[in-house]
């Protein structure tokens, strides 16, 4: 489940937003340090080149992600080892985590060094620590989001004035995204409760096909798989958020760093930002290779690996990019604002986009943009 923005200007607000904002904080499995399930015990399947040696004298670094097709790059590269090669002897340490709040306290706590994260998550650990834990420091994947529906119900978008929508959480990037195209259709919804026009639904993605298939929504404006399980459930998806976007790209997950990490250890970091765009190439090369190793990694993670009519059409409307989509982000920012959900944010210097211009610079790949937020 995607975090939320917890920065609401009003104070009911923030304790309605606290509350729910509680619920994510559980992860997949809890491990002794209460932040997310250790998968250290399939790191072996990523051998140490003989020779090898240790970037900048560390031993490890400890790197966090989600078990979601939305996480592609973070879950092909360690299951493929690519980011370990490019490691050398420095062991690549993996946390999976389902709550960008876990993974922000576990980031500032010193229990993972870098992560793959959402938006919304890397906005908020920003502004709540007025800029000093962390920096984006590049992108992993644009798109995956739709808006599915029951058929019988909705034949039409129009048609969703009067329903029931689930989004994953209140405040979170699907729900911002949904409140900001209810408010540009003209209608009205109370942003925190959900009432209106629309009723919009906080539903946790692992129950929303439940919920579908009872009855309880007419549809759900969420991320993958969970669309595309809608859709097998018999839903039909009626828009594709990436329509909504200059170009159709937008930014669903990034990759983040603890600033005391990125001044002590450049070069770990470099190689990880290498790690992923060569990732990124492998996956553009292989998709199907690629599809077959996140659904193994998914598999790994759950116990369960995704079905066929499932998977497929959710892994094509994923797209993995070095680019962070700065620009993307600014907006998203500015959409959770104008629905009152988040206080205008200070987003001057959330990007450190240097290391990774040198790695697509060594590449022969163009340079990505910061869109005016980066550090100085």
């Amino acid at each position: 489940m995607p975090a939320s923005f917890r920065t609401p200007r009003t104070t009911g607000g923030r304790r309605a937003l606290a509350a729910v904002a509680a619920l994510p904080l559980l992860a997949v499995v809890l491990t002794s340090c209460g932040y997310g399930s250790a998968a250290d015990d399939k790191d072996d399947k990523a051998k140490v080149a003989a020779g090898a040696k240790k970037i900048e004298g560390l031993d490890e670094v400890k790197i966090g992600y989600f078990p979601n097709l939305t996480h592609a790059t973070a879950l092909v590269g360690d299951q493929e080892g690519l980011f370990q090669k490019e490691l050398g002897a420095t062991k690549a340490k993996y946390t999976q985590f389902n709550a960008g709040p876990s993974e922000i306290e576990a980031l500032n706590s010193k229990s993972i060094d870098i992560g793959w994260i959402g938006p919304s998550p890397a906005i908020n650990g920003y502004t709540k620590s007025q800029g000093k834990n962390l920096r984006i420091i590049g992108g992993s994947a644009s798109g995956g989001v739709k808006l599915v529906v029951n058929p019988d119900k909705i034949k039409s978008l129009d048609d969703v004035k009067g329903k029931k929508i689930a989004t994953p959480q209140l405040g979170n990037t699907q729900d911002v995204a949904f409140l900001n195209w209810i408010k540009e259709k003209g209608w009205k919804v109370d942003a925190e409760s959900g009432k209106g026009d629309v009723s919009v639904v906080r539903t946790d993605n692992k129950i929303t096909p439940d919920a579908y298939r009872s009855g309880s929504i007419d549809g759900a404006w969420v991320p993958e798989p969970t669309a595309s399980k809608l859709v097998a459930e018999g839903g039909k998806a009626i828009l594709d958020e990436a329509d909504l976007w200059p170009d159709k790209k937008f930014v669903i997950t990034n990759i983040i760093v603890s600033q005391d990490f990125l001044k002590e250890h450049p070069k770990v970091v470099e190689a990880v930002l290498r790690g992923s765009v060569k990732t990124n190439q492998w996956i553009k090369d292989n998709p199907e290779k690629a599809k077959a190793s996140a659904n193994a990694a998914l598999k790994e993670a759950s116990g369960k690996a995704l079905p066929a009519e499932v998977i497929d059409p959710a892994w094509k409307s994923i797209q993995t990019t070095d680019d962070p989509l700065a620009a993307t982000l600014d907006s998203e920012a500015r959409h959770a604002v104008k629905a009152g959900l988040l206080d205008k944010p200070n987003l001057k210097g959330i990007y450190d986009l240097k290391p990774l211009n040198k790695v697509l610079k060594a590449e022969g790949r163009p340079a990505v943009d910061d869109a005016g937020l980066g550090v100085k």
